[in-house]
């Protein structure tokens, strides 16, 4: 599967932004599907996923409340809805698919979109 992200940019803090993630095949019954990001010189972190069928999602503590997941299965797409971002947001934000045993585990995802940049002043 290929995954494409949108809608990344720079925003001030306290602002809105929504991410998308649109997907070459359909993902709904065959990947979970996760966003993680990577903050400038340091590790992967996972954000939030929805898996299969529509099971959970699931949330990091660190964005649990101000960012929301969702999926569009008619447009294979999902969609990262972030509010009330931080300074401490800023990083680039992948989309992944795969069948992980820890949502939250970047190795347990096979397929990666290139990215897109949120920076948060």
């Amino acid at each position: 599967v290929q995954l494409v992200e949108s809608g990344g940019g720079s925003v001030q803090a306290g602002g809105s932004l929504r991410l998308s993630c649109a997907a070459s095949t359909d993902t709904y019954s065959k990947f979970d599907m996760a966003w993680i990001r990577q903050p400038p010189g340091k590790d992967r972190q996972g954000l939030a996923a929805i898996y299969r069928f529509g099971k959970g999602p699931y949330y990091d503590d660190s964005v649990k409340g101000r960012f929301t997941i969702s999926q569009d299965r008619a447009r294979n797409t999902i969609y990262l809805q972030m509010n009330d971002l931080k300074p401490d947001d800023t990083a680039m934000y992948f989309c992944a698919a795969g069948r992980p045993r820890d949502w939250a585990d970047e190795r347990g995802y096979n397929f990666w979109g290139q990215g897109t940049q949120v920076t948060v002043s």
